[in-house]
């Protein structure tokens, strides 16, 4: 990993395709812009400090465009940096004049085992709100209607209403996430319950896990960060829409709880795997003792037969082969009767 404090060069971390594009919304009481382009020039004109201005950019590719748009609106180089790493951890920071969040949202993919995720970085301060996301996407479309219909008079309120919406978004979409983790892990348990389940439980416990650890890497750091959007010193958070940050606070505890749920569920599940597993063994094992038990007497009454001595009265019956036969039948049912009297079997 090079050092990123020797170099001024902007690299985009990620594989997504989608090229840059900006969407802003700007928005009062009595009117609304909205204007679309592919570089910060197109839409810079529509900006206005008497509105609240929402601004969308989707797809990281152009890092000339994300610099322009960051240094209008005094954005640190090192936040640019993070903005353009993918792989950077989920973090919630204050400066002067903004505060950054950086998390990550997810979505199922083709298959029902395959669990993408994408990083959105939201970006606060006096009258803005900048969201990027790196490819194309409707995640915040209902925000966007909702500012169009003016819902609960979002229009009419501060910057600070309109992070607190897209982080619900944002909380809502851990919510769906974690709840299908949950009730998937659920019927998990109830099929490993069924010991001669023939499901290949392993695996699916193995890709639940995995979408566990990301959903926990992704959220647990809000846990103890989100508080700094609480404080009461925080100048950028009007009082008057605190208690919409507290509800989205609510959404984070509930998600933080089903983590740990989930966490608990896929222990105990591994648990009951390994014993269905060494049940399953057993009976297996049960099932060949008895085939073996039945077959020792009859191998031993083969091997006395079987000896070359001269003297065999049985050899020179005329009846001995059937009575062999006869014998070992019966020995062999007497075997598996007694077994089954002792509920061996």
């Amino acid at each position: 990993m090079k050092n990123n404090l020797l170099s001024e060069k902007l690299i985009y971390t990620g594989k997504s395709l989608t090229p840059t594009h900006l969407h802003l919304c700007s928005y009062s009481l009595t009117d609304k812009v909205e204007v679309t382009g592919d570089s910060f020039a197109a839409v810079a004109g529509s900006l206005s400090d008497s509105r609240t201005n929402w601004l969308q950019v989707h797809g990281l590719k152009d890092t000339e465009t994300i610099r322009e748009v960051c240094n209008h609106f005094g954005i640190g180089f090192l936040v640019l940096q993070d903005i353009l790493n993918i792989k950077h951890p989920t973090k919630i920071e204050e400066h002067d004049h903004y505060t950054v969040m950086i998390m990550k949202i997810f979505s199922s993919g083709k298959t029902e085992n395959e669990f993408r995720q994408q990083q959105v970085c939201l970006i606060h301060g006096q009258g803005f709100v900048i969201s990027f996301m790196e490819g194309e996407s409707g995640f915040f479309d209902d925000v966007v209607a909702a500012i169009q219909n003016n819902v609960l008079k979002i229009r009419e309120r501060a910057s600070d209403y309109l992070l607190s919406v897209l982080l619900n978004s944002v909380m809502g979409n851990y919510i769906a996430i974690v709840t299908g983790i949950d009730d998937a892990l659920e019927e998990l348990e109830e099929k490993l319950l069924v010991i001669n389940n023939g499901h290949d439980i392993g695996a699916r416990i193995q890709t639940l896990r995995r979408q566990y650890m990301l959903m926990k890497k992704a959220v647990l750091p809000l846990k103890e960060q989100y508080i700094k959007l609480l404080r009461s010193e925080n100048e950028m958070m009007h009082k008057v829409n605190r208690p919409f940050f507290n509800d989205v606070n609510d959404h984070l505890q509930f998600v933080l709880q089903t983590i740990d749920i989930c966490r608990e569920t896929l222990s105990s599940l591994v648990d009951l795997y390994i014993s269905n597993n060494d049940l399953r063994m057993n009976d297996i094992m049960k099932r060949l003792t008895v085939v073996s038990t039945i077959f020792i007497p009859l191998t031993f009454l083969a091997g006395v037969w079987g000896m070359n001595f001269k003297f065999m009265p049985e050899l020179d019956w005329r009846y001995g082969y059937v009575a062999a036969w006869a014998i070992m039948l019966v020995t062999g049912l007497l075997v598996y009767w007694f077994l089954k009297r002792k509920k061996w079997h």
